[in-house]
């Protein structure tokens, strides 16, 4: 910042009331022509870059962004140098209404807002944000962005290279693309992020994150870096790299900061080119104990319940991504111990463990769930868990096995835990066999937790209540919490996950419904006659906690 800045910048706090005229001297003195007048203050404890930034957005008449907490637009940020973003201290944000929003510490700099109407070619349209989160931001695009501008020119350079060239240029550990995918691996790590989508659109490619159950959008590139991506993360997943006609299965490893961290991969063919998912498999998520996963007292005492019986079956519901396959490790981690032989069958093996038989499917080699199941029960085990029951088949075995004596762990795809019971029947499976061996049936969603540094209370509206079907007494409304946004959890208001359980124990009345050939529907009714609470109700209990918030049980359950 210039001499001139840093005398403008310091008026408009004088004039604020946040500093004196003195101290504005006497600051403005000391910053020179190297330093900031913002970092001086901050130093001499006179006051935060936020209370500063907060003055200059009142006395302009601007909006403040907490630029840490904002989702910021690739495609807007991308639209100028870094060169010009740091000379400035500018970060555009995003495109809207055919202006471009610029974060900026100093938006009363003329001479940055002119220089960014002429390379962009937009109106710009200023607001106010903290020279260090503006900093910070501009850094971390600038990373980006070199990797990219590399690639591209390296791309440029060889337009005309063979696909042969290309897979050659993928497995160069020095490469452009190799630096390109470590960096979107290891900010997606530092991220938190469940999942890397890798999508070629018809003239970009687009990546994005998956954070605590939600995408958003972190990259958008030329489309000619998708061929070189693509094949450098095939070459690192154990992949065919010539095949390009049919879905493909992977996996690599990571250690960064000290923490291995494990991807399953899958590319897929798609009408613009191979997609590719990448799931981050972290081992520490899977030491977790049942109390770990957010169930409530009732809940976890029927599900302890079960696992503590010697035979029968537990079966885990919900869709894909839900968290089914954290809460069998977990219930193995209950179970599991140098007494008990315990064997699983996967598809894939996600996480490999120390101390028990992980049986990976191969299907191609013939060896499928159903016939894994078969020879893992000459094994002599007290516990078995199956990844999934997919066909009548592997459903079949399972439930004989837990008829005859073993404790049998698997995950079902029904919407809700009455289902389960339905949904075997209708695989092929004789009702009175399933209904005598199924012990539980736990249904779940993943839900975000409210971030505990900004979550706000409040007293939502008797009208606001009854719209959504919460439970409640007219003489005393609930105390609920809400989402904000701050520093720490990005500006999202959530932070972490946790799950809404429903536990259905199959009871004596339940079985006898169940080989009368019952609905799921009178199935259910007489599950929450027993006791049972519903996936809306656990979510419901956890907002009145002030763990999670109305909004977000509505977003993930029916």
């Amino acid at each position: 910042m210039s001499a001139a800045s840093g005398k403008r910048l310091g008026r408009v706090l004088v004039q604020s009331g946040l500093i004196t005229q003195e101290q504005m001297e006497t600051a403005v003195t000391e910053a020179g022509e190297t330093r900031s007048l913002t970092t001086v203050l901050i130093e001499q404890g006179i006051a935060s870059d936020t209370k500063i930034a907060q003055a200059v957005a009142e006395s302009m008449g601007l909006a403040f962004v907490d630029l840490a907490g904002y989702e910021i637009d690739p495609n807007a940020a991308m639209l100028i140098s870094a060169e010009l973003a740091k000379r400035h201290s500018v970060l555009p944000i995003k495109i809207q209404d055919d202006e471009l929003v610029v974060a900026m510490a100093d938006p009363a700099n003329i001479f940055a807002i002119d220089d960014l109407r002429i390379v962009t070619g937009y109106e710009i349209r200023p607001i106010v944000a903290t020279e260090s989160d503006v900093e910070a931001a501009i850094e971390k695009f600038a990373t980006m962005n070199q990797n990219v501008d590399q690639m591209v020119g390296d791309l440029d350079d060889t337009s005309a290279e063979t696909e042969r060239e290309a897979e050659e240029a993928a497995a160069d550990e020095e490469a452009p693309v190799v630096k390109l995918m470590n960096l979107i691996v290891s900010e997606a790590i530092r991220q938190g992020a469940g999942d890397i989508y890798v999508e070629p659109q018809e003239t970009e490619l687009r990546v994005r994150y998956r954070i605590d159950g939600v995408c958003q959008e972190v990259m958008r590139s030329p489309i000619k870096l998708h061929r070189q991506l693509l094949s450098r993360i095939k070459i690192a997943s154990g992949m065919d790299i010539a095949e390009k006609r049919v879905p493909q299965d992977g996996r690599f490893g990571v250690v960064l900061d000290g923490k291995t961290v494990d991807f399953r991969v899958a590319v897929l063919p798609a009408v613009n080119g191979e997609m590719c998912v990448m799931r981050l498999l972290r081992k520490d998520s899977i030491m977790l104990s049942l109390e770990d996963l957010g169930f409530l007292e009732e809940p976890i005492g029927r599900l302890l319940d079960a696992l503590g019986r010697p035979y029968g079956c537990i079966l885990v519901t919900g869709p894909t991504g839900s968290g089914k396959s954290t809460t069998l490790y977990a219930a193995i981690n209950k179970t599991t111990s140098p007494t008990v032989n315990l064997i699983t069958v996967e598809d894939p093996v996600e996480y490999r463990l120390e101390g028990l038989s992980q049986v990976q499917v191969n299907e191609r080699a013939g060896l499928t769930f159903a016939s894994a199941l078969r020879s893992i029960l000459r094994q002599d085990p007290d516990v078995v868990m199956i990844g999934e029951i997919r066909d009548k088949e592997t459903a079949s075995i399972a439930i004989e096995a837990a008829l005859t004596g073993h404790l049998v762990l698997s995950t079902l795809h029904t919407n809700d835990a009455p289902s389960a019971l339905t949904r075997l029947t209708e695989m092929g499976v004789e009702p009175f066999l399933s209904a005598s061996a199924i012990n539980c049936v736990l249904a779940q969603r993943l839900g975000r937790r409210l971030c505990p540094e900004c979550k706000e209370a409040y007293t939502p509206t008797p009208e606001a209540l009854d719209r959504v079907r919460f439970p409640y007494d007219p003489e005393h409304l609930p105390t609920l919490y809400r989402a904000v946004g701050c520093k720490r959890c990005g500006g999202i208001g959530y932070k972490g996950r946790m799950g809404f359980h429903e536990v259905m124990t199959v009871s004596e009345d339940i079985e006898r419904a169940c080989v009368n050939h019952a609905s799921s529907d009178e199935i259910k009714r007489m599950a929450l006659a027993a006791g049972m609470r519903t996936l809306r109700d656990d979510g419901f209990a956890k907002a009145l906690l002030g763990v999670t918030s109305i909004e977000e049980v509505l977003r993930v359950v029916v």
